[in-house]
């Protein structure tokens, strides 16, 4: 079956059209029909891209105001009969969209029926940034789509399984109580996949495995998987909290926030855009927030460029220490996103020194290895794999659809699990 997959931001929405079954998902042999960007929405230059394999890509520049009307678009785009990829919208049979936050209410990817929509609405004090422009897509595809199903699929819903002992915070328990104030962690639907990918790449069950996955790219993140579900990450109550990453700067202490606050004369809304946009790689390094160009700095002698990425990865490997102790042990280390998966400096740095959990990367595959490509990196002697696995989320939320209207979608979570109310 044809899914259309939407990810709706507050001026974008990413899409694609994937065609998959069970049977493709068994087999991993879904197939991205198309892909594309709608961005700037609101303007009078929005941009309309697509990429189809085998064609040359497609754009359109011109005014789109809201995201009904790119939702519209993209669906024009898709059956237009020179450069379109459908014969009819019809070839459509369902849509899946990618939520931000399900908080505690979703364990699993759901049909979207007017209660999931009202709970969805709920979350959104936790997601303010991003639930209302999820909402907006979903109700874009259903007022134009009517007849198709839609699905939701949550970032936050892997990481239900975790223990309450890995997201509680040692703050006054009515907080979490009453405004639920606890670890959620996101790229969960990231994290899931490069996990199965890895346990079919070894020609393991994952149900045996003990795994850590890292999603470095401009957000960053890493979860502990131990037989398959989460049970630990390191993004918390918002993406702020863990690794350094572009912008953001990760794990700090809490009371540095009020002092500086009160040192620099700075409002809230300003101290939120020092957390988010203006740390990370890019304060520290003075250079960017992109890897690439911290490299080529450091390659130039850059001191803070450097100092940049020795944070970045000496906290990657600090975490893996912790959530190798957190599972008693490693089978294999994931990395994927854009860092992730094309920097070999980053991955030799982030497990230099890892022996004794049985890591041993191999330098010179490792420099070697191919990008856009699942690889093995470690050593053959190495007791615990380290593997490079390109993330597909966009295929995952095509495949959640599936899963849900087949009846063989798993829930995430463990129900001994929840913490007392």
């Amino acid at each position: 079956m044809k899914v259309l997959v939407l990810n709706c931001g507050s001026s974008s929405v990413k899409f694609q059209v994937i065609e998959t079954s069970l049977e493709m998902i068994e087999a991993n042999s879904d197939v991205t029909v198309a892909r594309g960007l709608v961005e700037k929405i609101g303007l009078s230059d929005s941009r309309l891209s697509m990429d189809t394999p085998g064609r040359k890509p497609y754009q359109e520049i011109g005014e789109i105001l809201e995201h009904r009307a790119a939702v519209e678009r993209v669906l024009k785009v898709l059956a237009h009969p020179e450069y379109g990829v459908l014969k009819d919208v019809k070839e459509i049979e369902a849509v899946g969209h990618r939520v931000v936050h399900g908080g505690e209410k979703f364990a699993s990817s759901v049909q979207i029926t007017p209660e999931v929509e009202a709970m969805i609405e709920e979350c959104v004090v936790l997601a303010p940034l991003h639930n209302p422009h999820n909402l907006r897509g979903i109700i874009a595809a259903r007022s134009l789509l009517s007849d198709v199903p839609q699905f939701a699929v949550f970032d936050t819903a892997f990481h239900q399984s975790m223990p309450p002992k890995a997201f509680i915070y040692g703050l006054p328990y009515d907080l979490y109580t009453h405004h639920a104030i606890r670890r959620y962690g996101f790229h969960g639907t990231s994290h899931r996949y490069v996990s199965l990918r890895a346990a079919k790449l070894l020609g393991r069950k994952l149900e045996e495995m003990r795994i850590i996955t890292c999603h470095l790219g401009n957000g960053c993140s890493m979860a502990a998987i131990d037989r398959g579900h989460s049970v630990d990450t390191t993004m918390g109550f918002t993406p702020l909290e863990g690794l350094l990453m572009g912008t953001r700067s990760g794990d700090m202490d809490a009371a540095i926030l009020p002092w500086v606050m009160a040192m620099e004369e700075l409002t809230l809304s300003q101290l939120n855009a020092m957390l988010n946009k203006h740390s990370g790689l890019y304060g520290i390094s003075g250079v960017s927030s992109d890897m690439r160009e911290i490299e080529k700095a450091v390659g130039s002698g850059n001191h803070r460029a450097q100092l940049a990425f020795d944070i970045f990865c000496y906290r990657i490997r600090k975490y893996i220490g912790g959530y190798a102790a957190a599972m008693n042990g490693i089978d294999a280390v994931v990395f994927t996103g854009g860092i992730g998966e094309n920097s070999d400096l980053v991955r030799e740095a982030s497990t230099v020194g890892l022996d004794f959990l049985g890591l041993d990367l191999d330098p010179d595959v490792n420099r070697k290895a191919p990008r856009g490509q699942e690889m093995i990196v470690s050593k053959a002697s190495s007791r615990s794999a380290i593997i490079i696995i390109p993330t597909n989320e966009e295929r995952v939320i095509a495949r959640d659809v599936v899963r849900v209207l087949g009846g063989v979608m798993p829930s995430f979570s463990v129900p001994s699990n929840e913490a007392p109310r």
